[in-house]
């Protein structure tokens, strides 16, 4: 389960970056309950999302030309540049060589060998998010990859992840855990990217929400689409995916109690 006892591999930081930075505010705070704190003039435009004035999220303006609107996880690091050399190494591409953010972290960002982006924080004044898992939050982290197998690897190389494989009809779900860590210490898992599918190799946030059918009515209403309708997971819960009004994909779940 994800925590905010972050540790080295966990899942710490989320952002998001929006052609309008104005309408993902408009969009979120009316889906999720989210406010927008500015991190200052200095900041470029990047602020963080909140709930119950605790950060869950951030968000910033898109800076690269043709750049798509997209969810990206962070995941620990003690030495955000020995995690560089090691994503080389495993076959990955740096896009953002590993940088101090003032005085709060170090971070690079990164692109896995199927295509997939995701970046790495280095805690310094800021270990991470204030909430995760509640409702509000960021729960889970999905990797959709066209090779899956590959995919474990080069994680397991670079983080020292330990996996889980679950079969279910169609397919098999790879569950991820945290070096060293158990069933307590999942975070997300990896599944197999369908052909002709819209969306391209990524990372997919899970937000816990108390409705997922009522959340997906919602962001229908304020102009996001939806990629995959309400469904229900014996044992999980019930889940949907979504794109928010600048095509971002994510997801929501209402989890199932662990008594159910």
């Amino acid at each position: 389960m994800l925590t905010t006892d972050f540790v080295p591999g966990a899942p710490n930081w989320l952002d998001l970056g929006a052609p309008d930075t104005e309408a993902a505010r408009t969009f979120y705070g009316g889906l999720l309950g989210w406010s927008f704190e500015s991190a200052g003039p200095e900041a470029g435009g990047y602020g963080f999302f909140t709930h119950g004035r605790k950060t869950v999220a951030a968000l910033g303006p898109l800076t690269n030309a043709g750049a798509r609107s997209a969810w990206t996880p962070y995941f620990q690091t003690s030495d955000a540049d020995a995690t560089a050399r090691s994503v080389e190494q495993a076959g990955g591409h740096v896009r953002a060589a590993p940088f101090d953010v003032f005085d709060e972290g170090r971070m690079g960002q990164f692109t896995d060998p199927g295509g997939a982006r995701f970046a790495v924080w280095q805690p310094g004044k800021t270990a991470g998010l204030e909430a995760v898992t509640e409702p509000g939050s960021l729960c889970w982290t999905e990797l959709h990859s066209p090779d899956p197998a590959a995919a474990r690897v080069f994680y397991r190389t670079v983080f020292g992840w330990e996996t889980e494989e679950m079969s279910f009809p169609g397919g098999t779900y790879t569950v991820l855990s945290t070096a060293g860590g158990g069933k307590d210490d999942t975070f997300g898992g990896v599944a197999q990217l369908q052909e002709g599918h819209s969306t391209p190799p990524q990372w997919l946030p899970y937000f816990e929400v108390a409705d997922c059918d009522r959340v997906v009515a919602k962001g229908q209403e304020l102009g996001g689409s939806v990629l995959m309708p309400a469904m229900t997971s014996e044992g999980i819960g019930r889940m949907a995916w979504l794109t928010d009004v600048a095509g971002a994909p994510f997801g929501v779940i209402t989890s199932a109690s662990p008594d159910a």
